[in-house]
């Protein structure tokens, strides 16, 4: 009896093995059916249209990234993103010896930025797009005030002035969260005092960083691009 009870949990657990099998590749045959009947239909001018306003890549890019998402906008987006953002990390290395000095003066004529902003030709420095990201990252700064571009360029007596500033803070405390909330706390400290690390203010979500936008624009020029240096003066400021 033990024996036979034994054969038909093991017969059953093959069942269920073979059913979740079924079901993976049933998913796997929809998601590609999706992809085939994308392609067989052809993509809508409107979508293509529609992604190249959100993300700026090309229309074969587009295209492409559609067929591979069934059709699906938002989907078609991380796509890209993802495709864009590894693309930028092939280029991060590269010489970027050309570039720009852009300036931006507030309308109130109380807050001054520039910056110098570097890719790796010429061709590259002199299109629209780059002088956009340019005026961008200037807009940003203007309205941010960034003290580094990234955390290892902070002053070392500001960082460890902030640490004593939460230290006292979180004093009373459990000695063993401390170090755990610091570092948080830390976190949000860089993710507002560093350009790198600050939300683009362009975007509604928030939730694209400035070392994002960058990163798109790398995989949407086809060149590294870096910001080497920038400045920010405002009347009165000593």
């Amino acid at each position: 009896m033990a024996k036979k009870g034994t054969k038909e949990k093991q017969s059953s657990k093959k069942k269920e093995n073979k059913s979740k099998a079924t079901s993976k590749n049933e998913d796997s045959k929809t998601a590609k059916g999706k992809k085939q009947d994308a392609a067989k239909k052809g993509i809508p001018a409107s979508l293509v249209k529609e992604l190249r306003e959100k993300t700026g890549a090309g229309i074969l890019d587009c295209k492409k990234a559609l067929e591979e998402c069934g059709g699906d906008v938002e989907k078609a987006v991380d796509f890209l993103r993802k495709k864009g953002l590894e693309r930028a990390d092939k280029k991060s290395s590269r010489t970027a010896s050309e570039g720009i000095i852009h300036s931006y003066i507030h309308s109130n004529g109380k807050i001054g930025v520039m910056i110098e902003l570097r890719c790796e030709t010429d061709f590259v420095a002199r299109t629209d797009d780059f002088k956009e990201l340019a005026n961008d990252l200037c807009l940003q700064i203007a309205a941010s005030n960034p003290l580094a571009l990234v955390p290892e360029e902070l002053p070392q007596e500001i960082v460890e002035k902030e640490k004593e500033i939460y230290r006292e803070q979180l004093k009373d405390k459990p000695k063993n969260k401390i170090e755990q909330i610091l570092e948080g706390k830390m976190k949000k400290f860089y993710k507002e005092s560093c350009l790198m690390h600050q939300p683009f203010i362009k975007d509604p979500k928030q939730k694209l960083t400035i070392q994002d936008l960058i990163k798109n624009y790398i995989a949407k020029l086809g060149e590294n691009i870096q910001i080497k240096r920038f400045t920010r003066y405002e009347l009165g400021e000593e």
